[in-house]
């Protein structure tokens, strides 16, 4: 498998559209940012590590405090794939406040961009972030943090209105200055359109294969998180399981006193 030799820069993401797919995987800690670093393009810290990590229902309990710790574990296990974090939920409202939570990112953290979810907010606070020297990936489509405001997780862009209107949406976030546009939960083909339609890179989560690249969240796509699995999700192991069937084994091995053996002690 390729790895990256060099630090993954947006010009080089820049460069990949069109020729390469793209692959971002989500990281929580050092551990794992580890794992990945320099395998796959892009590591995301997600605010989803509120239900795979925290346990809850959604990702909307994310902070802040919370958000910078763990891109601060994340930076310190990757040095080489490009690092992308989540602005959570109530850290983008107006130019002023937006604009102070980036930088506070920037600031505590060694992210190379922050994520924003777009949807609804106005392109002047994407434009002032930019402006100020602080790379944005638009989060478009399907955004978790307005999961409880539109009533659950909705494919989007099903209505014709609906796809001009996303397709629009992302030129205009490409025009203001966003770096890379995250499209998730719509229609195939409106992902599609809106990849042909910009410059710069689109990744998917949900939205077919005709993006620029994709991303999944890391303990969905191994299998570490089985409260419920997305219909775009694919498995490619089943983690849980072979983790406990480890634990099983350690246990046994305990309780019969087969571990530790000699090999494991320390003997004078």
């Amino acid at each position: 498998m390729d790895k990256h030799e060099k630090k993954v820069t947006i010009n080089y993401l820049k460069s990949q559209k069109g020729k390469s797919k793209l692959t971002m995987i989500t990281a929580y800690d050092a551990l794992f940012a580890n794992i990945f670093d320099g395998f796959v393009d892009m590591i995301l810290i997600g605010d989803s590590l509120e239900m795979n990590f925290n346990g809850r229902d959604d990702t909307l309990k994310a902070t802040m405090q919370n958000m910078i710790y763990h891109t601060k574990a994340v930076c310190r296990g990757a040095k080489t794939s490009y690092i992308i974090a989540d602005m959570p939920f109530g850290s983008i409202k107006d130019e002023k406040s937006s604009l102070k939570n980036a930088i506070l990112f920037y600031k505590k953290t060694k992210a190379d961009a922050v994520k924003i979810e777009a949807n609804t907010i106005p392109l002047s606070i994407i434009k002032t972030i930019v402006n100020n020297g602080i790379a944005v990936v638009a989060h478009i489509g399907l955004t978790p943090q307005n999961s409880r405001d539109e009533g659950g997780y909705h494919v989007k862009a099903k209505e014709e209105n609906e796809a001009k209107m996303l397709i629009q949406k992302a030129i205009d976030l490409e025009n203001v200055g966003a770096s890379i546009l995250v499209v998730e939960g719509t229609i195939a083909s409106v992902a599609e359109k809106i990849t042909q339609s910009v410059k710069i890179p689109v990744i998917g989560i949900g939205a077919g294969n005709k993006t620029d690249g994709q991303v999944l969240v890391f303990s969905d796509a191994f299998g570490f998180y089985d409260k419920f699995k997305p219909k775009f999700v694919k498995r490619f192991l089943n983690g849980k399981e072979l983790v406990q069937n480890a634990l099983f084994e350690y246990i046994n091995e305990v309780k019969s006193g087969k571990f530790p053996d000699q090999e494991h002690s320390y003997n004078g």
